[in-house]
């Protein structure tokens, strides 16, 4: 008898998408958990064409791309009975109702937390030992910088860093900070002391955090609570020299309080997020020589992807065994999560 509990799993990625995240030995594996059926309109859920394939789903595969255009996932497909997720946020394609119903949900946010979370630590390392602003005075004088042209206390032994939000990236990188001898502080308002203490940071206030941290990096989730929570008074915190890393969403902070304060040259930042995603043409955080500014290059890409896709066939097949999903969202961990 065959292990697996056949069901109709239906992929609704577009074409480009679907042939990143899956290799042939994945796909294999997808076809052998159920009937396979790969939606004609790639990743549009609401598309005419797909309307007939997404009725008779049981399991629905998505990620970039996929797309509902303002329409429930239950009026869509019906008899829907899990969301697996090839990316991180679910929420442009649920919502608390889908929850409510009984819909169990998997995402990829763990998996691709971890390059975002390798990509923090090279930028926290990096700035703790100033390598940004030496490159910089070094190229421009063409002799060894010295003086005021570096930070103070440029080293990383002892050197204080302060991670904001205990995300899935933010645990990550407390994490991966272990090795180093540093001191590690965190900000989150869900965290308690004892559970800090665990992931190796001491908890404190995030004004407290922002005033004594050589190294600060954001990994807040963006919610309606959380948006601008980095204001001007919370810059200014920040010690001389400090360097402020941001891989979660630009929106996170005030933007134009951001580049005011590092137009002064007081701190540094290093941004793969911003807001807008794009900065204007003329904005000055394309000059500033105290900014490393990059396009959103911490998530997954290139064979990184593949790991996406990889643990999306995992999930499909441990609900064909029946066993339970390996990174299931919550109803309450949607509601707090981005």
């Amino acid at each position: 008898m065959n292990r697996f509990t056949r069901r109709n799993i239906v992929v609704a990625l577009p074409d480009d998408t679907r042939n990143h995240l899956f290799s042939e030995q994945s796909w294999k594996r997808l076809e052998q958990c159920g009937h396979v059926l790969v939606s004609p309109a790639g990743g549009a859920l609401a598309h005419p064409a797909a309307t007939r394939t997404l009725a008779d789903a049981d399991i629905l595969v998505t990620g970039w791309g996929t797309t509902a255009h303002g329409r429930r996932l239950r009026e869509l497909a019906p008899r829907l009975g899990t969301l697996v997720h090839t990316a991180g946020s679910v929420r442009t394609l649920v919502d608390d109702t889908d929850f409510a119903r009984g819909l169990t949900v998997s995402s990829q946010a763990e998996n691709n937390a971890r390059p975002v979370a390798e990509y923090t630590l090279a930028m926290i390392l990096l700035s703790g030992k100033s390598v940004f602003a030496a490159q910089h005075a070094y190229r421009t004088h063409r002799g060894v910088p010295t003086g005021p042209e570096l930070p103070a206390g440029r080293g990383l032994y002892g050197m204080r860093v302060g991670v904001v939000g205990a995300s899935r990236i933010g645990r990550r990188v407390l994490e991966l900070l272990r090795p180093f001898d540093v001191e590690v502080l965190l900000h989150d308002p869900y965290t308690s002391t004892e559970e800090a203490a665990r992931l190796g940071a001491r908890s404190t206030s995030l004004d407290d955090l922002l005033t004594h941290c050589q190294v600060v990096s954001l990994h807040a989730p963006l919610l309606d609570a959380t948006r601008g929570m980095i204001t001007a008074r919370h810059l200014r915190l920040l010690p001389d020299g400090a360097t402020f890393i941001n891989t979660a969403r630009g929106a996170l902070v005030d933007q134009d309080a951001l580049i005011t304060e590092l137009a002064t040259g007081r701190i540094h930042a290093v941004l793969d997020v911003t807001e807008p995603e794009l900065p204007e043409h003329a904005s000055s955080l394309w000059t500033l020589p105290n900014v490393v500014l990059t396009p959103h290059t911490a998530g997954s890409a290139g064979n990184e992807v593949r790991r996406l896709g990889d643990g999306a066939v995992r999930e499909v097949e441990r609900l064909a065994q029946g066993r339970p999903l390996a990174h299931s969202i919550s109803r309450e961990q949607f509601s707090r999560t981005a």
